[in-house]
């Protein structure tokens, strides 16, 4: 009885030690024709952004008046503050036809896929 309980208290140690290791990020493709949207408010782009990223607040119109002049052909990263707006983003953006698109979720998240630092105010 000691030995099973001896056993048994191993296995759950070596599993929560196996549960607590930290899994890597996978990285996103950032090819030359990528193109990363942030599509959050002024406001919180102004508290720190991606570097490079293109401001098109989805709530307030911003990528939608976008849309045409965005290349439909080009690679799409988009972040918001939880990936909800990003993933309105994706869908508005698969209306007008455009295909090679990735939700990043937030701007944490984000900066974690794509490697890219988070430039503060």
């Amino acid at each position: 009885m000691r030995r099973l309980t001896l056993t048994t208290l191993a296995v759950i140690t070596a599993l929560t030690l196996t549960s607590c290791a930290s899994t890597p990020t996978p990285q996103a493709d950032l090819g030359p024709d990528a193109v990363i949207i942030d599509a959050r408010t002024p406001a919180e782009r102004a508290t720190g952004h991606l570097d490079g990223a293109l401001l098109l607040d989805v709530t307030g119109g911003d990528l939608q008046a976008a849309l045409p002049d965005l290349d439909p052909e080009a690679t799409y990263l988009v972040y918001c503050r939880s990936g909800n707006r990003a993933g309105v983003a994706i869908d508005l953006m698969k209306q007008a036809g455009f295909t090679d698109l990735l939700n990043l979720g937030s701007l944490e998240d984000a900066a974690a896929t794509t490697g890219l630092p988070v430039v503060q105010p």
